[in-house]
C-alpha cells in the first residue's frame, strides 16, 4: 500500500482534491476524488495477458451508483442496488469516449475502471469526477495512455459563463455543457441549450478547455510522484506483400465498388469483392491479414476522395445533405407520428400521451425524482439487414434515446401549461449513419402531430472530419455509416431556427482544435436549416388539440387542507372517484388536481365530485341534495359529496308534518338552505326556507307535495291526513 497523499486545486472557486494510497491498494492504481461533498472511488485492474484473437480496444467502464451515497436506502422488494440506472450508463459513455481515442488501438489487455460514487451532496455532479479519476489511474499507471485529460461543465446564467455550476443552478442554465480535454486539444463535447447561438456554445468550449489545463497540471503532479514507466505497445503495420497483391486484383474493382451512390450498397459490393480477395489470396496469406490491409486500402481510397478531390464517394459535395422526405400521421389510432427519411437512413417515431402519475419515477443520486419527458431508442438488426438478437438496450441505445430527449427538451411546453407524460419511442428503420439525428428529426415531427404545443420544430445534423498531412482536413455535411466508420470525427449537432438545443462531439484523434470545432457547428447550422425547410413544409406547427385517442387533462386547484379530504382515509374516497368516472386523478403537494380521460363527461363528473369535496358549506346557502337518513325527528341531506345535514322534521315543509316519511324518503332529492353551522361543525339545513321563497306557480302546473318538484311550489295541495303532534315534552330528537 502507498503511502496516502492528496493533491489539490480550485476550480470554479471550490477545491477539486485527488487522494491516493489510502483506498483499494490490491488494484492496478486507485484514486478518489472530491470536489464540495460529492467523492468517487476509480479503480483500474488491467490483465497481465493480452486477449486471444481480440481485434479491439477493450476498455470497459463500469459506474456503481449506491445510494447510501446520499442517505436512501433503495426501492423495490430486495433494497439493493440492480441494474445500473440510464444515468449511470450515460456517465459511463462519457467517461469511456474521451479516454479511448488516448489509448492505443493496438492495445489488446484488459483495461477495466469501476466508478464508485461514496458520497454525492446533490450539488456537484460526480460525472466529470469520473472522468477526472478515471484520467488519473490511467496516467499513473503503466498503461501507454496519452493523457492526462480532464472534463469540466459549464453553464451559462444571466449571460455569463459558469463554470462547474451547481446542480440547482443548471435549473437556470441555458446550457449545460460537459468539455473534456488534453493539454493541446480537445477530445469529447457533451451539450444540451436551450436555442443558444454558435458564437456562445463556441465561447464555452475555449472557457471549458482553459479550466482543463489546471486539473491535466494537477494529474501531471500526481504523475511526478506515483507514476509507472509506460510500457511499449506492439505496432501494427501492413503487409507489403499482401498490400501490393491486393493492388493487383483490386483496384479497378474497389473503384466500383465505392461509386456506388448508396450506402447498403457499397458494403454489400466491399463484402463480395472481400470473399473473392479471400478465396484467391487465402493460400498464399493470413485472411486476418488480407482483411487488414483491404480495410486499410478503403480507408485510404476514401480520404483520398475527400482530401485531393474534395469529393465523397457517393458523389456528393462536403456540405450537401443526402434526399429528404418527410411525412405525419401513419399510424391511426396513436396519439401522434412521424417519419424522416434522409437517404437510406429512415425513423418512424411515435408519440404517446398520458397522466402525469405515468412520470417515470428516478431513483437516483441527482436532485430529480421523477422525469416526464421520455425517449426511447430502439435499433433492431433488420435497420441493417442483419441477423440479430433482440435483447434489452445497450449502452448505444440508451446514449441515443437520451441525446434525442436533451434536445428536444428546450421546445416542449411547461408543465403546467400541458400537464400530460409524453413518450417518444424512435423505431429505427433503415440506417446508413447518423439515425440518431434522423431520430430528433422525426420525434419533432410526431409532436407536432400529436398536438403538443412545442415552440419550434428541431431538426439535428451528424458532421464528420478527415485529416490528412501538413494540416489538411475536411468537414463533412450528413455523413453516412462508411464515412463515419474511416473518418476521423462524428460530431452531432441538433437545434431550431434560432439557436443549439443539443451537441455530441466524439473523435478518433487525440483531439481536435477549436477552429475545427467552430468551423463544423457553422457548417452544420447551414445543413440544420436546409432540413428545418423541408420539414416545416410537412408540418408548420403544433396541431390544435391533441388525438382524440389522446386523454384529455383537466386542472383545477384546491385548498391544501383539502387534500387530505380528496384522498380520503387510505386513499378510500379518490379511488372511488376513479372508479366511478374512469378518469385519472392526480394532486400535487400545492393542491393541483389534473384529472385525465377522452371522456370529456367523465371528466366533468370527476371535477364536480372533487368540487363538491372542497367546497366550503356557507350559512345561506342554498344546495341540492339527496336524503340519506331517516330519524323521527327529521331527515339526514347529503349537500356536498361527503357532507351531511340535518333537516328537522319542523323544517321539512311550510306545513305541520306528522311523519317525516309522509314528506321525504331515502334517495329523494330536494332543495335545502343551510340555517347553521354549530360550534362542533353540525349543520342545520332547512326546507321550509327554500319553499317559502319560492314564487307561486300555475294552478295548471301545481304538482303534489310528495312529487320529485314539490320544491319547487309554494301553495300546496290537498295535505295528507294529520296526526295530532305528541306533547311538546315528548317529542324525540
Amino acid at each position: 500500500m502507498l503511502n496516502s497523499q492528496s493533491f489539490s486545486c480550485q476550480v470554479g472557486g471550490r477545491d477539486i482534491i485527488i487522494e491516493t494510497g489510502k483506498l483499494a491498494g490490491q488494484a492496478t492504481a486507485a484514486v478518489t476524488v472530491r470536489y464540495g461533498d460529492t467523492v468517487v472511488l476509480v479503480t483500474l485492474c488491467v490483465s497481465d495477458k493480452p486477449r486471444e484473437g481480440g481485434d479491439f480496444l477493450p476498455l470497459t467502464v463500469d459506474y456503481e451508483e449506491r445510494l447510501y451515497a446520499v442517505g436512501k436506502i433503495p426501492g423495490g422488494f430486495i433494497r439493493r442496488e440492480g441494474r445500473p440506472s440510464q444515468e449511470a450508463t450515460l456517465v459511463c459513455r462519457l467517461t469511456d469516449r474521451p479516454l479511448r481515442p488516448l489509448l492505443p488501438k493496438e492495445w489488446r489487455n484488459d483495461i477495466q475502471l469501476v466508478i464508485t460514487v461514496l458520497s454525492a451532496d446533490q450539488e456537484n455532479d460526480p460525472d466529470i469526477l469520473a472522468v477526472i479519476g478515471s484520467s488519473a489511474v490511467l496516467t499513473m499507471s503503466a498503461v501507454p495512455f496519452q493523457g492526462p485529460v480532464s472534463a469540466v461543465r459549464v453553464g451559462y446564467i444571466n449571460d455569463r459563463l459558469v463554470l462547474n455550476p451547481t446542480l440547482a443552478q443548471l435549473g437556470d442554465s441555458r446550457l449545460d455543457l460537459v468539455v473534456a480535454s488534453t493539454k493541446d486539444a480537445i477530445v469529447m463535447i457533451e451539450a444540451g441549450a436551450g436555442e443558444a447561438s454558435e458564437d456562445i456554445l463556441i465561447q464555452a468550449i475555449q472557457f471549458g478547455h482553459e479550466a482543463n489545463q489546471d486539473i491535466i497540471k494537477l494529474q501531471e503532479r500526481l504523475q511526478r510522484a506515483y507514476g509507472k514507466p509506460k510500457v511499449a505497445v506492439p505496432v501494427s503495420s501492413v503487409n507489403p506483400e499482401v498490400a501490393a497483391a491486393i493492388s493487383a486484383i483490386a483496384n479497378e474493382k474497389l473503384s466500383q465498388a465505392l461509386s456506388h451512390s448508396e450506402g447498403s450498397q457499397h458494403e454489400q459490393a466491399l463484402s463480395e469483392l472481400k470473399k473473392e480477395l479471400i478465396e484467391r489470396m487465402g493460400d498464399s496469406f493470413p485472411e486476418k491479414e488480407i482483411l487488414s490491409a483491404f480495410d486499410a486500402r478503403v480507408g485510404a481510397e476514401i480520404r483520398a476522395s475527400l482530401l485531393d478531390r474534395r469529393r465523397r464517394i457517393s458523389g456528393r459535395s462536403l456540405t450537401e445533405v443526402r434526399p429528404l422526405s418527410c411525412e405525419v400521421g401513419l399510424l391511426p389510432r396513436t396519439h401522434g407520428s412521424g417519419l424522416f427519411t434522409r437517404g437510406q437512413t429512415q425513423v418512424l417515431t411515435i408519440t404517446t400521451l398520458g397522466p402525469t402519475k405515468k412520470e417515470q419515477q428516478l431513483d437516483g443520486l441527482g436532485i430529480e425524482e421523477t422525469k416526464r419527458f421520455i425517449h426511447h431508442y430502439n435499433f433492431p438488426g433488420f435497420s441493417t439487414g442483419e441477423v440479430r438478437r433482440i435483447g434489452t438496450p445497450g449502452r448505444r441505445e440508451i446514449g441515443h434515446g437520451a441525446l434525442v430527449e436533451r434536445s428536444l427538451e428546450p421546445v416542449l411546453p411547461k408543465d403546467e401549461d400541458f400537464p400530460y407524460t409524453i413518450r417518444l419511442v424512435s423505431e429505427v428503420l433503415s440506417s446508413s449513419g447518423s439515425t440518431s439525428m434522423a431520430s430528433i428529426c422525426a420525434s419533432s415531427l410526431s409532436l407536432m402531430d400529436a398536438g403538443i404545443p412545442v415552440k419550434k420544430a428541431v431538426a439535428g445534423i451528424a458532421m464528420g472530419l478527415v485529416t490528412g498531412d501538413e494540416g489538411n482536413y475536411a468537414i463533412l455535411t450528413d455523413i453516412e455509416g462508411i464515412e463515419d466508420n474511416y473518418g476521423d470525427m462524428d460530431f452531432k449537432v441538433a437545434g431550431t431556427t434560432e439557436g443549439i438545443t443539443g451537441v455530441q462531439m466524439d473523435t478518433k484523434l487525440k483531439g481536435i482544435s477549436l477552429e475545427v470545432v467552430a468551423k463544423t457547428l457553422n457548417q452544420a447550422r447551414e445543413a440544420r436549416l436546409f432540413i428545418l425547410d423541408t420539414m416545416n413544409r410537412t408540418i408548420a406547427s403544433s396541431r390544435p388539440e391533441v388525438s382524440r385517442y389522446a386523454p384529455r387533462m383537466y386542472k383545477l386547484t384546491i385548498s391544501t387542507d383539502k387534500i387530505g379530504t380528496v384522498i380520503g382515509p387510505g386513499g378510500k374516497t379518490i379511488r372511488a372517484i376513479v372508479e366511478e368516472t374512469k378518469t385519472t386523478v392526480d394532486i400535487n403537494n400545492d393542491g393541483t388536481v389534473l384529472i385525465g380521460s377522452p371522456d370529456e363527461a367523465a371528466a366533468r363528473r370527476a371535477i364536480e365530485i372533487i368540487e363538491g369535496l372542497t367546497r366550503e358549506v356557507e350559512i345561506g346557502g342554498i344546495y341540492p341534495g339527496k336524503v340519506t337518513r331517516l330519524m323521527n325527528f327529521g331527515a339526514f341531506v347529503e349537500i356536498l359529496p361527503g357532507k351531511e345535514g340535518l333537516v328537522h322534521i319542523s323544517e321539512l315543509a311550510d306545513f305541520r308534518v306528522a311523519s317525516v316519511e309522509d314528506v321525504v324518503k331515502v334517495g329523494d332529492e330536494i332543495t335545502v338552505k343551510v340555517i347553521e353551522i354549530d360550534n362542533m361543525g353540525r349543520i342545520n339545513l332547512s326546507r321550509r326556507a327554500v319553499l317559502e321563497k319560492v314564487p307561486p306557480i300555475s294552478e295548471d302546473k301545481e304538482k303534489d307535495a310528495l312529487s320529485p318538484d314539490y320544491p319547487f311550489r309554494t301553495q300546496p295541495a290537498a295535505r295528507p291526513p294529520q296526526r295530532p303532534y305528541p306533547p311538546r315534552n315528548k317529542r324525540r330528537f
